[in-house]
């Protein structure tokens, strides 16, 4: 049940504010998963704290691996032996119940995973699939997807397989960040329609590769990791970039600036496309050393643009565009039916319920901007609603966003760091 409502604050004049971003979900945990395979101690400095990243901690945790927080801010992961039996809480988590069932295999002992409803819903197939064909016991309910058991043996022989990723590029991720301890290493190939997200097995790659595993990406859709060890990793997890989006978006839709240090010059991040996209809604978008700084006119212009590749930004972009001055299409995003809830679903009910013209296609929305009124922003447990319904929020008086709390999944601090910038104030540093 939703935990509370949230009346969301009208900006009352511009926007002007400094945010400071916490770390990168996706980095933190896939440093994690690397980390508890390394051959010594790793640091990862400044990591993502929320629920997403905190399960990965106790899923760890969990299989032997021990993790400290030192001097407030940092990580240390001392790898051990991966040892049974467990219990994994995936939440609602992708990360979890893709990076670690690859990583259990691993372990000797059996590890169970489960997780909240909804995750029960989410697809597992291609990597099970996948498991089992590269050597790893998987025992289900005879539904691929949670709850199921991983029958660890403390060796997988690894191998090659070939999957359908179209739903979902954690299914690559998660066979490539534990493949190096496999004995043969992995070839993974995809057939199937377009992978969505591609950014994330670029992301996920660089990784592999500060710590010094072999990885051959060089033949499109197919990549290879080789057997070796893990070296250990000392990182400083870079600002969430996709966590900007409603940010910089309010200084879009206020005619106000937002400034964002710390934003990096270079990146694998997907969340990097906010400065196209921005640049083509009409905003001012300069990226320099002391980080990236968005203003806005106050209306934004309407967009036709392929998220495929960036598709966490979809609900905050669908916000923008039922505020903007002329009609919009978000195309590429299918799979998002699959994310925390049906995103698609959700931004045409919500946005209509406020009064916005939504129609829901088959791969993404067209928006028709409409006067827009009050009422209750209905998030799904899903934390990108709730920094949507926060935008729409910000200049449309009676907003009332339910289960505020849901965003602590990726950014705890959200409601706090939105109401200060509304309000002027300068937060401290996350």
């Amino acid at each position: 049940m939703p935990s509370a409502e949230w009346a969301a604050p009208v900006a009352e004049g511009p926007i002007d504010a400094t945010v400071v971003l916490p770390g990168s979900k996706s980095l933190t945990n896939r440093y994690l998963v690397l980390a508890a395979l390394g051959r010594d101690v790793s640091r990862l400095r400044r990591p993502l704290r929320s629920r997403d990243t905190r399960l990965m901690v106790g899923a760890l945790q969990a299989l032997g691996v021990d993790i400290t927080e030192v001097d407030g801010t940092d990580w240390l992961i001392t790898p051990g032996d991966l040892t049974g039996p467990a219990s994994i809480d995936c939440g609602l988590a992708g990360n979890v119940m893709r990076f670690v069932p690859p990583l259990a295999g691993l372990a000797l002992g059996e590890v169970h995973f489960d997780g909240d409803a909804h995750a029960r819903r989410r697809p597992m197939a291609p990597i099970l699939t996948a498991l089992r064909a590269v050597g790893v016991s998987v025992e289900d309910t005879g539904s691929p997807a949670l709850p199921f058991t991983i029958a660890g043996r403390g060796a997988v022989p690894g191998g090659t397989v070939t999957i359908d990723a179209s739903t979902s590029s954690q299914f690559v991720s998660g066979l490539l960040l534990s493949a190096a301890r496999y004995e043969r290493g992995i070839t993974v190939r995809h057939a199937g329609q377009q992978v969505p997200s591609l950014p994330h097995i670029e992301m996920t790659v660089e990784a592999l590769r500060d710590a010094g595993v072999d990885v051959d990406d060089s033949q499109s859709l197919t990549w290879r990791v080789e057997p070796s060890e893990v070296n250990a990793l000392d990182v400083t997890v870079e600002p969430d970039l996709s966590n900007a989006a409603q940010f910089l978006a309010a200084a879009v839709v206020t005619g106000g600036r937002v400034h964002v240090p710390g934003w990096p010059v270079r990146t694998t991040q997907a969340g990097d496309a906010l400065r196209d996209i921005l640049d083509e809604m009409g905003a001012t978008v300069h990226l320099d050393r002391a980080g990236l700084t968005v203003s806005g006119s106050g209306r934004p212009s309407g967009i036709d643009v392929d998220l495929h590749d960036a598709s966490e930004l979809t609900p905050v972009v669908a916000a923008l565009c039922a505020l903007a001055d002329g009609p919009s299409l978000i195309r590429g995003v299918a799979h998002i039916r699959g994310h925390e809830t049906d995103r698609l679903a959700a931004l045409r009910t919500e946005l209509t319920g406020l009064g916005a013209g939504v129609e829901e296609l088959s791969d993404g929305l067209r928006i028709t901007p409409r006067p827009l009124h009050g009422g209750t922003f209905h998030t799904y447990a899903d934390h990108r609603m709730v920094m949507a319904g926060a935008l729409v929020g910000l200049v449309t008086p009676g907003v009332v966003v339910e289960d505020p709390d849901t965003v602590g999944k990726t950014m705890p601090d959200f409601v706090q760091l939105w109401s200060a910038m509304v309000a002027g104030e300068r937060p401290a540093p996350a």
